[in-house]
Formats: structure tokens, sequence, C-alpha cells
């Protein structure tokens, strides 16, 4: 499961760009200035992915403006949420639009992905359309790579049955590690789909005390405690120990993070080159959290 490092395997998610994100978030929407400079020391690192949306608040406008010329990122968008029990025409043609202006904002001609956003609605009766006008784009030599974004094992297996995919995004992280244990990261390996991992901190959750947290999560309080303490006794940080643990995943071909400042992402990179060997005395797989309550922050009642 564990390889060494041959390939630089960290990625932007650039959400806090364009918005205030995460239960751990304190200082609100980056600016435009620390953008630049995050942007150019990633660049410097080898960071080559970034991951956005048209839904993250002024995101794709920022990245525009910020991002270095003769830049070689790869970057990743998303299509908007539908919400709609059927996908009709003029969701098709939301997409080519809402599409067209994530390019502009871009300032680019063609993007590494589009995902669609909401796996829902790749499932809903007309769903087909929605992919084949993401081909059509793809044949047109607007992005190189199809995929979606998921959150549960329910949604990769209906995907699955109806769509060839090129890439996947999916929640992994040291608390919810169900797509791991239920087989279906290698099932997507064996079908060639490229593995991008989200939420690697659940929205800073891991690298929080448990007396920091919301009420919401004292089901909980006391396995993150029992974790961070193992955790300590080996002289990890709890940074170092969320990135090391899906960094070390196989099947696994990008880790995204979300940063917010250029210490932040020096803080990640530091982490991400601890020794990967080191990390191995610590059994992760015990600290896993079945409830999706927990670690689906899409269920959280906060």
């Amino acid at each position: 499961m564990v390889k060494k490092n041959k390939l630089l395997k960290l990625g932007l998610g650039t959400v806090q760009f364009g918005m205030k994100y995460g239960i751990s978030n304190s200082e609100g929407q980056t600016s435009k200035q620390e953008v630049r400079r995050i942007l150019e020391v990633a660049r410097r690192k080898g960071i080559r992915y970034l991951d956005t949306a048209s839904q993250y608040g002024r995101s794709e406008q920022v990245l525009g403006q910020t991002m270095p010329v003769g830049h070689q990122f790869r970057i990743i968008t998303k299509t908007p949420h539908f919400k709609s029990k059927k996908i009709e025409q003029r969701h098709i043609s939301q997409l080519k639009k809402s599409f067209e202006q994530s390019l502009d904002r871009l300032l680019v001609d063609s993007v590494y992905g589009l995902m669609v956003h909401n796996a829902e609605d790749l499932l809903v009766p007309g769903g087909e359309n929605l992919y084949q006008a993401i081909i059509d784009l793809k044949k047109d030599g607007k992005l190189r790579k199809a995929g979606v974004s998921v959150y549960t094992a329910k949604q990769i297996d209906m995907i699955n049955s109806r769509y060839d995919i090129d890439i996947i995004q999916v929640p992994v992280n040291i608390l919810d590690q169900r797509l791991i244990q239920s087989g279906h990261l290698s099932d997507l390996k064996k079908r060639g789909v490229e593995i991008h991992a989200r939420s690697i901190f659940l929205q800073g959750l891991l690298l929080m005390r448990p007396d920091e947290l919301h009420s919401y999560f004292d089901p909980i309080k006391r396995h993150i405690q029992t974790y961070q303490n193992e955790i300590h006794s080996h002289g990890f940080s709890l940074l170092s120990s969320a990135v090391q643990f899906v960094k070390s995943i196989d099947l696994i071909d990008k880790v995204l993070v979300g940063v917010d400042s250029v210490v932040h992402l020096q803080e990640i990179s530091a982490a991400y080159n601890v020794s990967i060997q080191k990390s191995q005395q610590i059994d992760f797989l015990k600290y896993a959290v079945d409830h999706s309550d927990f670690v689906d922050p899409s269920q959280w009642k906060i």
C-alpha cells in the first residue's frame, strides 16, 4: 500500500481563494495578493494540479488573475449543481455556458479536467445527456479528462455501471477510510481511473483539539483524543500524520490540500516530505469511523 515518493502527489484545492471555507477557518477568504504568492511557491515546489469550481465563489476569477505567466498548472473545474429530478436540455445549455464562463474567468482555452460536481446529476433521468455533453467538450479539445466528484460507495457503483470516467474525486482521510476498506479505490484503479483524494483534513477537524470541536462531535471526541495522543507519542504533528496517511496510499494519484497562506503551504510541504517509513509505526486503520454522520461534512448538523 505504501510506495516511495517518486512523483509529487500534492495538488491545491482552491475553495479558500474564493470564499470562506472549513470549520477551522478563522481567517476567511484568502487575499488575492496571498494567492499570487501561494501559486508562485507551489510552482517552484512542483505542484501542478489546481482544483477549482464555478461554485467556489470567486475562485476561478482569482486564479485567472494570479496564475504566473506561462504557468504549467493542470486545472480541474466542475459543473454547476443542477438540483433537478431530471436533466433537461436547459441544463445541458447551462453546463456549456458555465464551462465557457469558467474558461473565460481562468483565462485559458482548455482545462485538464471537468468534473460533475454533484454525482446525483448523472444518476437522475437524463444524466446520460449531461455526460455526453462533457464528452463532446472533450472531443472538441476543451478538456482532457471527464470525471465526477463523489461522496459514497453507492454513488461510485452507480456511476461505474453507467459511464466510463477518466477521473474521480473522493473523500479520504484518517477518520474516513470507507472507500479503502470497501475495495472501491482498488476497483477504480483497475478500471484505469485517475483518483484524486480530497478532504484529507476533514475540513480542518483532524487538526483541531477535541475541546475545540462543536458539541455535535461529542460521540467521537474520545476517539479523536486517543488518536491524537498516539500521534504525539510518536513525535508526529497532526498535520504530518494526516498528509502522510493519504500520501502512502498507492491507489491515490493526487492528494488535494487547501491552503490559505504561503506559511500554510510551506507547512504542508514539509509534512509531505516526512519519511513515509516513519509513519508506518502507526496503525491508522483502527482510527477509521464508520458513521457517515461524522465523516461526511454534507451531513454535519452544526
